[in-house]
């Protein structure tokens, strides 16, 4: 009898201990959010630009993008986006952030962009559980009483067929992003809606309003950036990057 006891407890302590190697696997396996750091803009509010830098899932690689948008027609300057990765599960992610930031030194000094980074006029980060992930609104910049128009967007998600490599992996999906109409008679406009996906989005699953920058130059027409977290699926889980989409105010 004793001998069946023992032997019972010691099926149910291998069960425990095999239950805790797999809790401590899973919670050790996780996609990677990548870190947003806005760059800023050129004198002029003619360019956006915006880091974003981590370590890569499933591999370990440290890598680092940087985006420079024309804000007027919200498309990316010629040679950009800068990516930079070291294969190199070792590297440090200050070298391969170095390396990409001398890349960008050739497209705009980053010195003009850090003396011309605008106001952050609302953010989200991908951790936020509350909240709608799909609207921010924001008073532009950070005048109070506010003087300017309220600045309000929405995100609407949809299925989009994604690229051919996407497609056994399940749903991929596509946005629209609209700025709301705030002042009486204002139209709500149409600033972007996918008729494709990218390949560099790498299966998009979700997206979700990260963050709205502005910037108000002198002699300039103010423009903003609404930056988006797009969800994407990874290696070991959801993958977070992060886009732009420009406009002027």
């Amino acid at each position: 009898m004793q001998e069946g006891i023992h032997a019972m407890r010691f099926i149910k302590q291998i069960g425990l201990a095999f239950a805790t190697l797999i809790a401590a696997a899973s919670s050790a396996c996780a996609g990677d959010a990548a870190t947003l750091n806005i760059l800023g803009f050129s004198h002029d509010g003619g360019i956006f630009a915006f880091e974003e830098y981590g370590i890569q899932d499933g591999s370990g690689f440290p890598y680092a993008n940087r985006f420079y948008i024309d804000t007027a027609t919200d498309k990316f300057l010629p040679g950009t986006p800068v990516r930079v990765r070291i294969d190199d599960e070792n590297a440090a992610l200050s070298t391969v952030r170095d390396k990409a930031r001398d890349q960008g030194e050739k497209i705009v000094k980053q010195s003009e962009l850090e003396g011309n980074r605008g106001y952050t006029a609302g953010f989200r980060p991908v951790t936020q559980l509350n909240g709608d992930p799909y609207r921010m609104a924001v008073n532009p910049r950070p005048v109070f009483p506010a003087i300017d128009d309220e600045l309000e967007f929405r995100l609407v998600e949809f299925p989009q067929e994604g690229p051919e490599v996407c497609q056994a992996l399940g749903e991929t999906m596509g946005f629209r992003l609209l700025r709301i109409g705030t002042r009486d008679g204002a139209q709500t406009r149409l600033l972007h809606e996918d008729e494709t996906l990218p390949q560099s989005r790498n299966c998009p699953i979700g997206y979700r309003i990260g963050g709205i920058q502005t910037f108000y130059g002198q002699g300039a027409q103010p423009v903003y950036a609404v930056l988006i977290a797009v969800r994407s699926i990874g290696f070991e889980g959801p993958d977070h990057r992060w886009m732009a989409v420009t406009g002027k105010l």
